[in-house]
């Protein structure tokens, strides 16, 4: 009996000493960096694999992507809603996307982008809605629905290669694009709008840069800057004004123009045919990050550390997030190419700039087949633990209330559970081992268990706009 007092009193004793009670040290800053990858429907390329799955296999392809970057520990993924004037969600505007279900405007049998949001966030991973705002088809081939718009509203659509589009100068193509992004923005808990490169349509060129076809819409290169400049700027104060929250994304061909910076050689002038002054639209403030698409190697007339260089010193206090072709590894278009040149890549994007880094992947596909192992390397140089998408200080600084703990201590570790927080989609969880803080967890529940012992712990709760509160911090007694 008096052995059995004496060891009761021990393993009180020990678990008095491990556990936890509010400290007041000092938590590290939470790591911030936006890690990203384009899921595009377009002829398939990530996703789904084919038209005409069945919803099983469609949602079994989604959750592995969504999978593979949960345990890549990437925060975002960038999903392709809108890629012909069609919708891969329930609209009342477009048709369905034949890239889903196989004809276009036959449902899936599901709604995607209402499934994919309630995955991502269960793996607290952001997604940013992709609109095409003005291709109506890449192919003319395609068959098309009663409702698409080139059969509703054939008088604005011009036809340019193998492409029909909507004319951007078009009063009623602007709107549609407005209606269609803010109906997806007022109806689904997206947590950003990305727009893409295609405004006016590439051309093919000859050796001097001239365009060998001309957009048949009677406008000069300036007019049609204009047009573009009035839709990216009415976008952007819409969305702020309905959802301040919603992160507005771009990503335009990756030179500005020919010859900028200095060095730098490319046969399209953005600027000049596809009416896209995307250098405004930064120093201007009318998206919160650019994604220039820098799918070039660093050695190379189009030199991928030059541009972002340039990118990023453009005196904008928005950030400039690099779009980075891993698809382009041991490919035929640039053969050769290993993952250590994408390696190299990310390490400069986290080198350069006064914002906060961050980088998006075109595409997953290339993730999910782990081409030349590069996300392997990823995770092993660049990804060890999590991080939350970085703030937009110039909309909101506010710090949400910091979330009130309790810790509790079993065989499995130890449990810590927190109230939510109104106005919070998720929470940092840091805990300290060995006397290194990590970030350990990202989460949009109320409760996580932590493994063995740590020395301390500390709860942030995070709000929309992705400010972080003064921790809740408790160590062992």
């Amino acid at each position: 009996m008096l052995k059995a007092f004496l060891l009761s009193l021990i393993l009180s004793g020990l678990a008095l000493a491990q556990s936890y009670a509010p400290s007041r040290e000092k938590v590290p800053g939470i790591p911030r960096e936006f890690r990203a990858a384009w899921v595009a429907c377009v002829y398939n390329i990530d996703w789904p694999t084919r038209k005409g799955l069945s919803v099983a296999a469609q949602q079994a392809e989604l959750r592995a992507i969504l999978d593979r970057a949960a345990s890549m520990k990437m925060n975002a993924i960038i999903f392709q809603v809108r890629p012909n004037a069609d919708a891969v969600y329930a609209s009342k505007y477009e048709p369905w996307s034949h890239w889903v279900s196989g004809t276009q405007g036959r449902s899936p049998g599901y709604d995607p982008l209402a499934f994919c949001i309630r995955e991502a966030h269960a793996r607290s991973i952001e997604v940013h809605a992709w609109f095409n705002p003005f291709r109506a088809l890449p192919n003319n081939k395609i068959p098309t629905a009663r409702n698409h718009v080139t059969r509703t509203h054939p008088s604005i659509i011009r036809d340019f290669k193998t492409y029909r589009w909507m004319d951007p100068s078009s009063s009623f193509t602007q709107k549609r694009a407005l209606d269609v992004i803010m109906d997806v923005v007022n109806r689904y808990p997206i947590d950003g709008v990305h727009i893409d490169d295609y405004f006016y349509p590439y051309p093919d060129v000859d050796k001097q840069r001239r365009a060998k076809q001309v957009f048949p819409d009677g406008k000069t290169p300036a007019q049609r800057r204009r047009a573009v400049d009035g839709f990216v700027q009415k976008m952007y104060a819409s969305i702020k004004k309905r959802k301040p929250w919603v992160r507005i994304g771009i990503s335009p061909f990756g030179i500005w123009r020919p010859g900028v910076p200095q060095g730098t050689t490319a046969m399209i002038d953005a600027y000049h045919h596809l009416a896209a002054d995307s250098r405004k639209w930064l120093r201007n403030g009318w998206c919160d990050y650019l994604s220039p698409q820098l799918y070039w190697r660093i050695n190379s007339a189009q030199s991928y550390t030059r541009l972002l260089a340039w990118w990023r010193g453009q005196g904008s206090n928005r950030p400039v997030w690099p779009g980075i072709a891993s698809a382009r590894i041991n490919s035929t278009e640039d053969p050769g190419r290993g993952a250590g040149e994408i390696v190299n890549q990310v390490s400069y994007s986290r080198s350069i700039g006064k914002n906060y880094p961050g980088h998006v992947f075109w595409s997953m596909k290339s993730l999910m087949k782990n081409r030349g192992g590069v996300s392997n390397e990823l995770v092993k140089k660049f990804y060890q633990q999590p991080a939350l998408v970085p703030p937009m200080p110039w909309l909101s600084k506010a710090r949400p209330p910091t979330p009130q703990i309790t810790t509790r201590i079993s065989g499995a570790g130890v449990s810590v559970a927190w109230v939510p927080v109104k106005g919070c989609t998720k929470y940092a969880v840091q805990a300290r081992y060995n006397r290194v803080w990590q970030l350990v967890k990202v989460t949009p529940g109320r409760t996580v268990t932590l493994a063995g012992a740590p020395d301390a712990i500390a709860v942030s709760s995070v709000s929309a706009f992705g400010n972080a509160s003064v921790p809740r911090v408790v160590s062992r007694r």
